[in-house]
């Protein structure tokens, strides 16, 4: 398995950059792959995107020291679970998850500034689980296709009018702009 440290020091070769000065990191598809995060992490301070997307990570790690991220993406690995956010929760604007096994929204509410969160191909059971986003007031596009949840409605209209009426601050699902009819209509799926 590669670690950070290996990891970093291969991008910094590859791209003649000093990591710890960078604004955008991609660690993308390592060979071997990252398996897990470790403290190296926290020395990119002025790193605003950090792409640790297609590799095997099964947790998430701290991010403390990473005090600039705005992006996160971490899709196409092993994840269970969302954690250890808070570190970067105050500059987190967007949250790429897609394509991992995460089955709640737990861990994300800390995040008061996120405006993206791509959780596509994940295991989410239950609109319930959006409850969990409720108070994300700047959250405005989500994308949640080829979860579990998308089962409980009777076709993809339906699944998007739960999702509004549990998040009704957004403006894109699923890669399209909420339609002002969707709104209205998204009220019968409220839930009191």
């Amino acid at each position: 398995m590669t670690t950070c440290t290996q990891a970093i020091k291969k991008w910094e070769s590859r791209t003649g950059q000093n990591a710890t000065e960078a604004s955008e990191i991609k660690l993308c598809c390592q060979i071997p792959p990252l398996s897990k995060f470790d403290k190296t992490l926290g020395t990119l301070k002025e790193c605003q995107q950090l792409s640790l997307s297609t590799n095997t990570i099964d947790r998430m790690g701290s991010l403390s020291g990473m005090s600039k991220l705005k992006i996160l993406s971490i899709g196409r690995n092993n994840l269970k679970k969302i954690e250890k956010l808070e570190d970067v929760a105050s500059t987190l604007e967007q949250l790429w998850i897609s394509y991992n096994q995460i089955s709640s929204l737990e861990g994300i509410a800390c995040c008061k500034k996120l405006t993206t969160l791509y959780m596509s191909n994940n295991t989410i059971k239950s609109f319930s689980e959006l409850d969990h986003l409720a108070g994300l007031e700047k959250l405005k596009d989500v994308l949640f296709l080829g979860n579990p949840m998308y089962d409980e409605a009777t076709d993809k209209v339906e699944a998007r009018l739960r999702v509004l009426a549990r998040l009704p601050q957004v403006t894109k699902i699923d890669g399209q702009l909420v339609k002002p009819s969707e709104i209205e209509a998204s009220t019968q799926y409220m839930v009191l």
